[in-house]
């Protein structure tokens, strides 16, 4: 279910923040669309005027409430990332998103084939408009994408098994029931927020067992520096008592 804060801001309507749908089909479809948003926030984190959001209400004609949509996740280029929104005006933004995803089923796919995919061709003029169906409820492939040409929407071609987007520069892939963005620049996917977090745990007790390492040979050296200085004054006080019996002057 779209929904945000609502902030202080006056307008001539009362635009609402919420379409009483729910966040997502299933857990899976949730769960889907929140990695989505947030690896796509992460890649943009660096850049002020690269705005991502999902399940936000966009609004499209000016003062009328029921001419929205909420795509699961979208990127718009050129738009301040702040401040946060509680639903997003074309008309205050001036601009629509660049890239649409979709995290489709067999409830909403009426939804996204007919009505979303005509309102973000004709009205927002989406560039790029791609849908995935991570339980293969209708859709096949499971993974698709749409770049709007001359009006129309054209399939987007794979390279490699993998989806191109011209505008995020990085590929979408299906990867079981879990939807991947792929760098090209780097070869690999983009971690999700779960798998960063895993990544940096995993080099800090790595860099926590080289320190111990490096601390534990320290203590051995030290170790072997004192027996042997405890072996070579062993060995001079038993010459020295050797000395003493044969009757050698000291």
């Amino acid at each position: 279910m779209a929904t945000t804060p609502r902030s202080g801001t006056t307008r001539e309507v009362d635009y609402p923040t919420s379409d009483g749908k729910p966040m997502g089909e299933t857990d899976l479809h949730r769960q889907d669309m929140i990695d989505v948003i947030e690896v796509l926030e992460d890649h943009f984190a660096a850049d002020p005027n690269v705005y991502v959001s999902g399940n936000l209400l966009l609004f499209y004609e000016r003062g009328n409430r029921r001419k929205h949509i909420s795509p699961d996740a979208f990127v718009v280029r050129g738009v301040s990332k702040l401040p946060p929104r509680d639903y997003y005006l074309l008309w205050e933004e001036g601009k629509s998103p660049d890239v649409v995803i979709e995290i489709t089923s067999k409830t909403t796919r009426r939804e996204d084939q007919k009505k979303k995919r005509v309102i973000y061709r004709d009205v927002l003029k989406v560039p790029e408009y791609f849908q995935f169906d991570p339980t293969r409820d209708y859709l096949r492939p499971p993974l698709q994408g749409l770049r709007l040409v001359e009006g129309e929407y054209m399939p987007i071609s794979p390279i490699l098994g993998r989806l191109p987007s011209a505008v995020l520069g990085l590929h979408l892939e299906k990867s079981a029931e879990q939807l991947r963005l792929f760098d090209p620049a780097t070869g690999s996917w983009l971690p999700t927020r779960s798998e960063r977090i895993d990544q940096e745990m995993k080099s800090r007790l790595q860099a926590d067992f080289k320190r111990e390492r490096a601390e534990l040979a320290l203590d051995r050296s030290e170790a072997a520096r004192l027996r042997a200085e405890a072996e070579i004054e062993r060995l001079r006080l038993e010459n020295e008592r050797l000395r003493r019996g044969l009757g050698e002057p000291g």
